[in-house]
């Protein structure tokens, strides 16, 4: 559920200061979770240099790709397996939560069906070309997890195990991971696994709770970058595998971001618009993450300051669907990022 936290600084100073700021190091621990999963700290080994050699390769230009049917802001977001997005709930220009699910396919949206009912700050996930939502909130937090297919019906797949806004998710293989959350009284620090046809599971624990973090699977790995925990947007980028259940510190954002998005695009990780802790200091920044050394770079700017968008990974593009502008208006824009040659 949307979220009241104190300023997390001057955003727009330090991502403008991104080509010399340099990472801090944190100090070489480990801890075992209290379920699951291994979290360890160490010395991030990411940069905020933007001049080194293929800092390039990985800018994305930005461009109209259609209008929503109308403004949305936190929505959650699949790619199809038709090549298009399917956009499920969110909130309205009037901050209500909205039940629409649209189907996003050449430039082109329309309104495909609704949601049992009204949600917003949910996830969604693809997994063997069906589309899965998880949780959400409104007057309370959901735990369900339903399946919504491409004719916009939607059927009962499970639950996860506690009732779960303010969520992201990614999909690795045939099992999604849904991170973090707020059950309407308490942040959560899980990452919960769904896989159809399997019991719902916790498989790690972050090591704080967070909400509204930028998630995307790079490789085999669910990369997190950003965040809020309990009032103080985040800056550090995490690293997922679930072959291991580990998580460990992977580099660190060149400063606190939270309600932003992020896909991953040509072996990148993205992160994308978002802003502090307090509405109103959105930024255009797009940076993108080495999933490899953790090297953080400036990757480009987005038309109009945003946050709150949904961001889905296609074939040599990522769509970029409504969000919430620095005014605090509801988006209905479409945009596509594509990687500069």
């Amino acid at each position: 559920m949307v979220a009241h936290s104190r300023p997390a600084g001057a955003i727009a100073v330090a991502l403008a200061a991104v080509a010399v700021a340099a990472c801090g190091s944190g100090s070489s621990q480990s801890a075992k979770s209290r379920s699951g999963g291994t979290y360890s700290k160490g010395t991030p080994s990411g940069t905020h240099g933007g001049g080194s050699s293929g800092s390039a390769g990985v800018r994305l230009r930005s461009r109209p790709a259609g209008t929503l049917p109308s403004p949305v802001q936190l929505p959650a977001a699949a790619p199809l397996a038709s090549g298009g997005v399917m956009l499920v709930g969110g909130l309205s220009a009037a901050n209500t939560s909205v039940p629409a699910i649209v189907e996003v396919t050449g430039g082109r949206s329309r309104v495909a069906g609704n949601l049992p009912s009204p949600l917003h700050d949910a996830a969604a996930a693809t997994i063997g070309g069906r589309t899965y939502f998880f949780g959400g909130g409104d007057v309370g937090s959901s735990s369900a997890i339903l399946r919504v297919d491409p004719s916009g019906r939607t059927s009962a797949a499970g639950r996860l195990p506690s009732p779960a806004s303010d969520v992201s998710a990614a999909t690795i293989g045939g099992t999604a991971y849904v991170v973090g959350g707020y059950t309407g009284t308490t942040p959560l620090a899980t990452i919960v696994a769904f896989r159809p046809g399997s019991a719902v599971r916790v498989v790690a624990r972050l090591p704080r709770p967070l909400r509204y973090a930028a998630v995307a699977a790079a490789g085999n790995r669910i990369l997190i970058a950003g965040g809020t925990s309990g009032t103080a947007a985040q800056s550090d980028v995490l690293s997922f595998d679930p072959a291991t259940g580990r998580v460990r510190q992977l580099g660190r954002l060149p400063a606190p971001v939270t309600h932003a998005a992020a896909a991953s695009l040509g072996g990148a990780f993205y992160v994308i618009g978002g802003r502090g802790g307090l509405q109103g200091n959105q930024t255009r920044a797009i940076l993108a993450v080495d999933p490899a050394s953790g090297a953080v770079r400036p990757a480009g700017r987005l038309p109009a300051a945003a946050s709150d968008t949904a961001a889905v990974a296609l074939p040599g593009r990522i769509l970029v669907l409504g969000g919430r502008d620095s005014g605090g208006r509801a988006l209905s824009q479409v945009l596509a990022l594509s990687r500069t040659p």
